[in-house]
This record gives C-alpha cells, structure tokens and sequence, in this order.
C-alpha cells in the first residue's frame, strides 16, 4: 500500500476524519454530526467527552471505509474551527464544555476594550480586532462570570490542540490557531505575561501550552488512544492547522496571488502575504502554515451555516419531495433557485443567526417579502445574502492587496457553496472575480493531512505537498449582467443591514 495519511477536521457542527493518499486522493471518510448546546445570551457549546468519542468513531469507520490497515497511515493532522475555547482541567478531565466558535456570549469585552483604549494599545502586539468568540475574550467573560473555571484548568486549548492532545497525551500550542485567538504577541510569535495583563489575564499565560508549527511532529498516537480510535500505536501526530490554513493551503493558495473564499458555518475570506496589514483597514492578521508569511482575513459567522439551519427549519415539503424523487434536499433546492433569475426579486436576507459581519447581537431576516413571494424566491435570497456577506469582507481584502499594488482576479472557493454549481456562479457573479473549486470537497481534512505527509518527509515542504496533493475541478467566470444585479443588490444588503444596527440591543437577553 502506498503512503496514506489522515486529516481530523472538526468543524462548527461535524467533526470528519478522511484518509488521502500522497496523491490527494481520498481513500475513505466518515463523519459524525456533534450536538451543540445552546443557551442564552448565545453561548454555543459541546460536551468534550462526547466530542472525543465522536472523532474515535469517525476515526475508526474511516479506516474501515478506506479498506486500508491502520499500519498504512503514515501521519496525521488535525484542524477544526479557530476561535472557542477548550479547556482541560488540574484533575484530568475537561474543566468546562467546549465553547464553539459561534459563541456570542461574551460581546461586550471587545467592545469594552475598544472604548477604554485597550484595543488600541495592543494592537501593535496582536495585530487584530479582538471578537466576542476569541479565547481572550471568552476567558475574561469565564473570570467574571463562572468563578474557579480558569483556577481549575491546566491547559487552555483550540478545538485540533485538543483532540491531538487525546491522541498522543502532549500538550502543544500550534502556532497558527493560537495566533488568531487574541491571546499572542502575533507582532513577536510568542505568548507574552504583560501582553494578557493588559486584559486582566495575566494568570492565562500559565495554561498557554508551548508553541509549535504546523509541520512539526507533535508526538505519537499512545496505546490508550490506540485502543480507542483503531489507528496503529505510535503513529505520528502532525501540529496541524487552524480550518482556514488547511483550506488555503488545500485549494493551492500558497503564494500572494490568490483569494481563497470558505462558505462554511463561519465566512472565511483571506489571502497570504509577507507582511500583515496594521491599519486597521482589515480585521484579522495570523500566523500563516508557511513560514515567512501572514495570512490577511476578513471573517464572520454568517455564511453557510445559514443555509442549513434554514433548509432544516423550512423546507420539510421539499424534502419529502426530494426523498420521492431520490435526490438530495439540497439539489432539489438548487434546482428551485436555480429557475429564479438575479433580477427576479429584491428579498434581502441578512445571515446573522450567529452575529452580523461585525456586530455579535445581530439577527438573521428577511426583508421585502410579499404576498407574490414564492419559496424559489426565498430559497435564492438566502444563497444571495450569504454570497453578499461574503463580498462585504473580500472588497476590504480587494481594497487592501491594490494598496500594496496587487491586483485580485482569482479566488479559491470551499465550503458548502463549492460543491453547488449555481451557488458557485452565484458566488462568481457577485464578487465579479474567476472562480475556481478544487477536486476534493474535503478541504479542511486534506489540508492538515498535507501537514502529516511534510511531517514524516513524504514532502519537503507544504508548497510542495499542494502542487502534489490538490487538483482543481472547474472554473467559472462571472457573467456581466448577473453582476451588474448583484451591484444593485449589495447597495440594498448594507442599507438593510445599516438600518437594523440600532435595533439589535433590544432584541439582547444579556
């Protein structure tokens, strides 16, 4: 059997364990749904000994699914979603659930440190705009709300930190999830004592677990591990990566010249470069899984997370109508959209379930529904609202790369709107760029599975690990007049969205 290597990705609402071979094949998968806890004031939560169980289940029927003897794998990688919280207890066990990226509970620290000068005076040092779902912020929220919670923990992780601790009982900080948790001096790449002083947080830097890179090894599958997941004891652990690493580097954007654009429950809009962007024209500056370079993001929780909960929610008809026909709801909703044309109707959706582009108390709706409304109407204007949240951050990153004089004519799209043909054109069409999806529908897995391959030398390099493991499935150019639309339409989506900011405190429960 030729090299294979697994990728652990577990996401805002699954967690996936797939199995590559050094030719970015995927060999065999499985997923498991995880059950989020939701409480009030938007708190997002899961139960951590259900989420390990999960990834053991994935784990093994992967291996079974790949048809492959656990020996076969050579390395793996785990990434999940940036941002959350996951901390491990003094006694072994977790010392809280897991808090998930959505997470909105703590908004009123950012804004908190904005006004008092805080923000402005790290800056420097974290090069970011602190958000309400970063561990800086939910671990202050936790010292004044849930007394002893940080006193009893041990380990402050993120979400893939976390699982490979599982796996291999070493506790490590990869580099670039801890780089976009507001919780490291990004400017030096190194956690700092004085730094988290200066959000009341000193005593954190004692759980901060010590730094490594995406490509190193990060210990071995340990026998008790091996006994729970069916993988081969003393197999090697990859650092791994932060979700929007593994996807840029899985849709090949290691150099400057591309976007990479993920629709998945948060909207991911981000490209790489030698130098972060300090401002503060743009949100987010990390560490990127190539050394020498930053990865530039704009991001929020809006994107295709919103389209799920909506099919769940609303389109119970249709999906007994697709059952009877033996396709999926989804095609089934995308051939509805897809006889509704850009210019059909003026519904606008803002997707804010979990928070706004930049405002966590924000609510999802609909506005300019009328009685002639139809629910192919409907079901376009929630993939058009997402596409156009998406355009509000890439036109900053646009905006951005013409400053440092480059131009933006490309972008790699993942997520759930690269495995839809019209979504992908809707895409296409309203960022007015060139569209390119990759092979693999994957992307978060084979990413740090490209990690595992560089960090048992199947590859020199991630550089060179993507020129061997991604392909690129399809390319789709905007169509003028669409776009010419969807113009129109964005000047509609912020002004809807303009008009609400005012009206979200009221609807706040805490």
């Amino acid at each position: 059997m030729a090299s294979c290597f697994m990728g652990i990705d577990n996401g805002g609402t699954a967690t996936k364990a797939v199995i590559f071979d050094s030719k970015g094949a995927a060999l065999g998968s499985a997923t498991r749904k995880l059950p989020m806890i939701l409480g009030e004031g938007g708190s997002t939560e899961r139960d951590m000994g259900l989420l390990w169980r999960a990834n053991c289940e994935a784990i093994r029927e992967a291996i079974g699914a790949a048809g492959i003897e656990a020996g076969d794998i050579r390395g793996i990688g785990c990434t999940g979603h940036g941002k959350g919280l996951y901390l491990w207890g003094r006694d072994g066990r977790p010392a809280y659930n897991g808090i998930v990226s959505t997470d909105s509970r703590a908004w009123a620290y950012p804004r908190k440190w904005l006004e008092d000068g805080t923000a402005a005076r790290t800056h420097g040092r974290s090069c970011q705009s602190i958000l309400a779902s970063q561990p800086i912020s939910l671990l202050a929220w936790l010292k004044d709300n849930r007394p002893g919670v940080i006193e009893a923990s041990r380990w402050v992780f993120e979400v893939k930190d976390y699982i490979r601790f599982m796996l291999t009982g070493e506790a490590w900080a990869e580099a670039t999830d801890y780089s976009g948790s507001g919780l490291m001096n990004l400017r030096d790449a190194r956690f700092d004592r004085d730094y988290l002083a200066e959000f009341g947080l000193a005593e954190v830097y004692e759980l901060l677990p010590p730094l490594k890179y995406s490509t190193e090894a990060c210990g071995s599958v340990t026998k008790e591990a091996a006994a729970a997941t069916g993988l081969r004891p003393g197999t090697t652990v990859a650092g791994g990566m932060f979700d929007i690493d593994a996807c840029a580097v899985a849709t090949d954007v290691t150099d400057e010249e591309k976007l990479c654009v993920i629709a998945g429950t948060w909207s991911i809009n981000e490209y790489i470069a030698r130098a972060p962007v300090l401002d503060g024209s743009i949100l987010m500056n990390s560490l990127f899984c190539i050394p020498g370079y930053y990865l530039v993001e704009e991001c929020s929780p809006t994107s295709a997370g919103n389209y799920e909960w909506f099919t769940s929610l609303f389109l119970d008809s249709e999906r007994a109508q697709a059952e009877r026909r033996g396709i999926g709801l989804f095609q089934l909703a995308e051939e509805m959209a897809a006889a509704v044309g850009p210019e059909a109707q003026d519904i606008v959706f803002l997707p804010y379930l979990y928070g706004s582009n930049y405002n966590p108390r924000a609510k999802a709706c609909f506005i300019g529904m009328e009685a002639s409304s139809t629910r192919a109407q409907v079901i376009r204007s929630v993939l058009e609202g997402i596409a156009l949240g998406h355009k509000v951050h890439v036109d900053k990153l646009v905006a951005a790369r013409r400053s440092a004089g480059r131009q933006t004519r490309l972008a790699r799209l993942a997520g759930g709107a690269a495995k839809s043909g019209l979504w992908a054109q809707i895409f296409a069409d309203v960022l007015e760029l060139c569209v390119e999806v990759v092979e693999t529908e994957e992307l978060g897995s084979l990413g740090c599975a490209m990690a595992a391959a560089v960090a048992v030398g199947e590859f020199g390099d991630l550089k060179a690990a993507a020129r061997a493991m991604v392909r690129i499935k399809g390319r789709i150019e905007p169509d003028p007049l669409a776009s010419a639309v969807y113009r129109r339409k964005f000047e509609l989506h912020k002004a809807a969205s303009a008009a609400l900011e005012d009206l979200w405190p009221m609807f706040a429960k805490a």
